[in-house]
């Protein structure tokens, strides 16, 4: 079947998949409860030299995880046994999530490697955050813990190294290292440098992983013996369906069984650095379409990895690629540009509003007040997506505020 004649019919399944949840298809979840019977369970890699193996596909928290246990359950017994999640996700219902399983289900607690992660970046700080989540979660330790959200390593200071060291002697945390959402390249290079950090969680899909920058760091890391943790590997969101690219994209997936969320997972799993995917799971059916996608066999092409680049191509001033060093510093001004461009993206490509806008408000009322009279002029034209910035901060406003 050529994609032409079956324009509008694939256009429909896409809108359908996206309502259902990212990832959402019938035919991989029938080969998933195959699976299931014969005890199949997501496959395990090593986390950079810590010694652990973890699920290739982690459960992302920032969702209410309280009231999703049976989901939590599920997760356990097909091995997605990584579980991430950090005291500001749903307003401390994620941790409390987690606790409220550890709770009823404490013999699983050796099974999960459980992360979660302090904004607090102060020793005290930090312990105050850490104690929190422990009591939270209804646990003893937490296996990796991580500073949240840097830009810059110089956040990661000798301080932070005696502290780390300090809770692990403690037996409060077995690993340590940071997230990342903005700058993530130099991030890993100078992280990988310090020689401390056991793991690191990125920003890393298939519009970012395949430039020179991309591949020096996360080798650099690899080399340093640092786990890896991507997450935001959807890259902005499913396929549309408004170019020949992206029907020839999608269609294609679409005849080899899986959506192209799920050929996104896979192009990520590819690379065996990366030691696992964190995934935002709100519900049953995305945690069955991801596990589906793990246990898969079928590979990529290199003609399936070409269209994925392509598309990236195609639609980069669509998609904010976190390289907020650049932008921000050429407005007079502070404008934190990359925070916004990613509570917009929860918005249009999660489709959270709640979670997005409650982000978005935590920005000091007079930041948000001048963002959209700031000239953005500067840094569109040194941005290497060429994002039309202040007709996004515009819309974020708009949007988020309301």
């Amino acid at each position: 079947m050529k994609i032409k004649d079956n324009y509008w019919s694939r256009r429909k399944f896409l809108k359908a998949a996206g309502v259902a949840g990212v990832g959402s298809v019938i035919a991989p979840m029938t080969g998933l409860v195959n699976a299931s019977e014969k005890h199949a369970t997501v496959p395990t890699r090593p986390f950079g030299k810590t010694g652990a193996q973890v699920s290739i596909l982690s459960v992302g928290g920032t969702v209410d995880t309280a009231s999703n246990q049976l989901m939590l359950r599920q997760a356990v017994k097909w091995g997605a046994t990584y579980w991430d999640t950090a005291p500001s996700y749903r307003w401390g219902r994620s941790e409390a999530g987690f606790g409220k399983y550890l709770d009823k289900y404490p013999q699983d607690r050796k099974k999960i490697f459980l992360v979660t992660k302090s904004s607090a970046w102060t020793p005290n700080g930090m312990t105050k955050d850490l104690n929190s989540s422990l009591n939270k979660m209804r646990t003893d330790y937490i296996d990796l813990y991580f500073v949240h959200g840097i830009s810059s390593i110089s956040e990661m200071d000798n301080d932070t190294k005696v502290w780390a060291e300090k809770a692990k002697r403690e037996g409060k945390i077995r690993f340590f290292g940071f997230s990342t959402h903005s700058n993530m390249e130099e991030c890993l290079l100078d992280g990988s440098r310090l020689g401390w950090i056991d793991g690191i969680m990125m920003t890393y899909n298939y519009r970012l992983m395949h430039t020179d920058e991309m591949r020096r760091a996360v080798d650099a890391c690899v080399k340093a013996g640092i786990g890896l943790t991507a997450m935001k590997t959807q890259g902005g969101g499913q396929v549309r369906s408004d170019s020949e690219t992206e029907l020839d994209l999608a269609g294609r997936f679409l005849q080899k069984g899986f959506t192209d969320a799920q050929a996104k997972l896979k192009s990520v799993w590819k690379n065996q650095q990366i030691s696992s995917i964190c995934s935002r799971m709100k519900n049953m059916t995305i945690l069955m379409s991801n596990v589906a996608a793990a246990l898969d066999k079928t590979q990529l092409s290199a003609r399936d990895t070409e269209l994925l680049q392509r598309y990236a191509k195609e639609t980069r001033a669509a998609y904010c690629a976190g390289c907020t060093a650049i932008c921000e510093s050429h407005v007079e001004g502070k404008a934190p540009i990359g925070d916004v461009m990613r509570y917009l993206m929860y918005c249009n490509s999660y489709d959270d509003y709640e979670y997005a806008a409650a982000g978005f408000k935590k920005i000091p009322g007079k930041i948000r007040r001048r963002l959209t009279h700031l000239d953005y002029a500067r840094a569109e034209r040194k941005c290497p997506q060429g994002l039309p910035i202040a007709k996004l901060m515009q819309e974020a406003k708009r949007k988020l505020e309301t």
